[in-house]
């Protein structure tokens, strides 16, 4: 066997004397460019080398440059870019195909995008006479199968990789022995602000979740904060140093996945060195062609498959226009539209479009259109944005609370001006109370999640002024007996002149925290705590509201613990609740929280009255 195919190694310019003008060449990307191949390709004097068509799926290199010295000999043709490729693109140096990723081994085997000859990147065979394509399975094999002529590039550093990536040694017309070194992507570095909006982005992602991911600094910062999670499972286009990471510690286990249970599944791979030297003979990765890795009936297979991808910019109606350049690979929506549709034909399913609030130059990225931008994902299309001051949950929401709620996480020096854009725009209340102070005293420390009896898990955080809607929508789920209880009298109605009064808080003499529940992207208001400071004492009124569904779990008691917590450190010594004689659930909350208090009762209304530093809470 090794006689068999040593006697198929030859020197690059034999293998370009085979090369007649005008033939389509396919090669691999990134990692698993032949860049050997190329360079002979680009310093070749041969009068053979005219009117070429280069075909690589994505171009971010700089082995094929898109220079009018080589105007004569090729042009490239990519399917998506990002980097030198995008400008060129934009510029008219290189000839992009738009399509769906899952279309591109169709556009090869009809020829509708002609493939004369491949030069791909592969490891020694095996003693079986196997080559593994490595990192890069993408649509390397459609290729090889359409292909006059089929050139492998053995790399002694392309890592020996699993799953759709052999082919065998006879399939190849000429090998060549490479002696450029792999192409290799350094780590992305992030701030703090990335490290906010990575913290929130995990918040968002359950246990047991399908994870898609790409490239940037989010996702360098969002690691760390997955740790704590649990069985998560990966089906990403692309595999990337953070992953390596995520599978090294506990929270990868690929057991709740329905396709390619216990492995994580990717197209090709980008990274560094050690990267490449983790995934080399590593069966827990395997690597398919892109027609299975990005077609959403696979994908949706997958139970809550979270798809986590970079905005350059969004728009108070929850437009995202795609960035485009380092960091990422998007040109446009159709190219990561399939992976939109797996997710949102998955059970559980979301999307999560991340970003800071502003970028490096202090503009801001929230702003009132996007419409000046290329290539908008439409706002039907998104389920939650994250920034560095929280998340909008998007899912089943109304333009008016998409509107208030991405106002919530813009920057809040940017927030009266959208306020004023977005009423100009007709998306909200033409009164919509709106107080600019109050939004920079937003208690961002504030928020933590807990579990209660039934495995009932909430997210507790400071109120919103978006969180108008989740207010009304629980005061209608009360009975009368419950409304009474909280307002003590009989009240009908909760309109939006009253409620945008009770949720514009100040966070200083008035705290709100508010319980909610996730739910398949969208977010459930089922409790709420507050306090108000008298101003001629220094005690506050502190009173609740919770779900009839989910009383007498512990909800209310955990909220007033919070709140003394709060009150403590804004100098509130102490709490008065008033309380009716009969709301026995409501008493016992209070007996067990400050069992020492003064007690009155007045006309069966009982007022508890207890100091923080007497009960040590």
């Amino acid at each position: 066997m090794a006689e068999e195919w040593t006697n198929k190694i030859v020197d690059p310019e034999v293998v370009l004397s085979k090369i007649k003008p005008g033939m389509s060449i396919f090669v691999g990307t990134g990692v698993a460019e032949p860049r050997t191949l190329i360079k002979h390709l680009m310093e070749s004097e041969l009068s053979n080398l005219k009117d070429l068509e280069i075909i690589q799926l994505l171009s971010i290199g700089d082995a094929i440059p898109p220079d009018e010295r080589y105007a004569d000999k090729y042009r490239l043709k990519t399917f998506f870019s990002m980097t030198k490729g995008y400008n060129a693109i934009t510029a008219g140096q290189i000839d992009w195909i738009p399509c769906v990723l899952s279309q591109i081994p169709h556009l090869f085997s009809t020829d509708a995008v002609k493939v004369d000859a491949a030069f791909v990147q592969i490891t020694p065979p095996d003693r079986r006479g196997l080559c593994s394509l490595g990192v890069s399975v993408d649509v390397a094999k459609p290729a090889i199968e359409r292909a006059n002529l089929v050139v492998g590039e053995i790399n002694e550093q392309v890592p020996y990789t699993f799953g759709d990536t052999f082919v065998h040694i006879k399939d190849f017309h000429y090998l060549i022995k490479a002696t450029e070194p792999l192409f290799y992507i350094s780590r992305w570095p992030f701030d703090e602000t990335f490290n906010r909006v990575a913290e929130y982005t995990a918040s968002v992602i359950e246990n047991g979740s399908c994870l898609s991911f790409f490239l940037g600094p989010l996702y360098e910062a969002l690691v760390k904060h997955l740790y704590g999670k649990k069985d998560l499972g990966i089906h990403s286009l692309v595999f990337t140093d953070p992953l390596m990471d995520l599978m090294n510690s506990p929270a990868i286990s690929n057991k709740n996945k329905n396709l390619f249970t216990g492995k994580s599944v990717s197209a090709y791979a980008q990274g560094t060195p050690e990267l490449m030297n983790w995934l080399d003979g590593n069966q827990l990765v395997e690597f398919q062609r892109i027609d299975v890795v990005v077609n959403p009936k696979n994908i949706s297979q997958n139970d809550r498959v979270v798809v986590i991808m970079p905005a350059y910019k969004v728009d108070i109606s929850g437009a995202i226009a795609p960035y485009a350049g380092r960091g990422n690979i998007v040109t446009g929506p159709s190219d990561f539209y399939e992976f939109l549709t797996g997710a949102a034909l998955s059970d559980g399913g979301c999307n999560i479009f991340a970003l800071p609030s502003r970028n490096l130059r202090g503009e801001p990225n929230i702003l009132p259109s996007v419409e000046s931008y290329p290539n908008q994902f439409s706002s039907e299309l998104i389920n939650v944005v994250v920034t560095e001051y929280g998340i909008a949950r998007l899912n089943g929401r109304s333009l008016r609370e998409r509107t208030m709620a991405l106002i919530d996480i813009s920057h809040p020096d940017d927030r009266d001006q959208l306020v004023q854009a977005a009423k100009k725009l007709k998306l909200i209340y033409q009164n919509q109370k709106y107080i600019s102070e109050y939004a920079r005293n937003y208690p961002e420390d504030i928020s933590l999640t807990h579990t209660f009896e039934n495995n009932i898990v909430i997210h507790f955080r400071p109120i919103k002024p978006s969180d108008e809607d989740g207010m009304r929508r629980l005061f209608y789920r009360f009975s009368d007996k419950g409304i009474f209880y909280r307002f003590f009298s009989n009240v009908q109605e909760m309109p939006h002149k009253h409620m945008q009064e009770y949720i514009c808080v100040d966070y200083r003499q008035t705290m709100s925290i508010v319980g909610t529940i996730a739910l398949g992207g969208m977010e459930k208001i089922i409790a709420e705590g507050r306090y108000v400071s008298l101003g001629y004492t220094s005690y506050a009124d502190v009173s609740f509201i919770v779900d009839e569904k989910c009383q007498d779990t512990g909800i209310a008691t955990f909220i007033l613990n919070m709140l003394v917590k709060i009150a403590n450190k804004h100098n509130i010594e102490g709490f008065n609740a008033h309380i009716l004689t009969t709301n026995k659930a409501m008493i016992r909350v209070m007996e067990k929280v400050a069992p020492r208090h003064s007690l009155m009762i007045d006309e069966g209304l009982q007022t508890y009255s207890f100091s923080f530093r007497l009960d040590q809470c």
